[in-house]
């Protein structure tokens, strides 16, 4: 990966990096959330958002209504993949927007983020239509492996 600029560019668009820029984004992802807290105590404003289900452009309009980051902080309450099409686009963008700006980005854990669940809603099969091999799902499993659990804003 060039940079997260360029990865964030080409994600943002819909075109799915190759699979060499994912494994290291999602390198770099985990010694993030490695060194993050499982509960994120945060101080609003913020915007708080829920189940996306692999709806990419729904999010790309969300950002467009709502605010850019690192303008607007937000928290994603997890269910990012699965029951849509877009489901890479979806958490590569996310993760991409949490390693650049991972003060300004919360990513929790829904019950969409496991191995088991992707396997029977449809993420592992998007993984492997859209790269060939199931390495990109590898890579992002052990991302949601590391996701916090909970996030407490303004002591709430």
């Amino acid at each position: 990966m060039d940079s997260i600029d360029q990865f964030l560019e080409t994600v943002s668009k819909g075109a799915y990096p190759r699979e060499s820029e994912v494994m290291k984004l999602c390198q770099t992802a985990h010694n993030i959330l490695d060194a993050e807290a499982n509960t994120h105590v945060i101080r609003a404003p913020c915007t708080i958002v829920g189940d996306i289900h692999a709806q990419f452009f729904d999010l790309i309009e969300m950002f467009r209504v709502g605010g850019e980051v690192p303008d607007v902080n937000y928290v994603f309450m997890g269910d990012y993949v699965d029951r849509g099409h877009h489901g890479v686009e979806t958490f590569l963008l996310l993760v991409a927007l949490k390693v650049k700006y991972p003060t300004r980005v919360v990513l929790l854990r829904g019950n969409h983020e496991s191995r088991q669940i992707t396997q029977v809603y449809g993420f592992y099969d998007e993984c492997l239509r859209k790269y060939g091999s199931v390495n990109v799902w590898r890579y992002c499993t052990e991302v949601f492996d590391l996701l916090p659990l909970v996030c407490v804003v303004e002591e709430k």
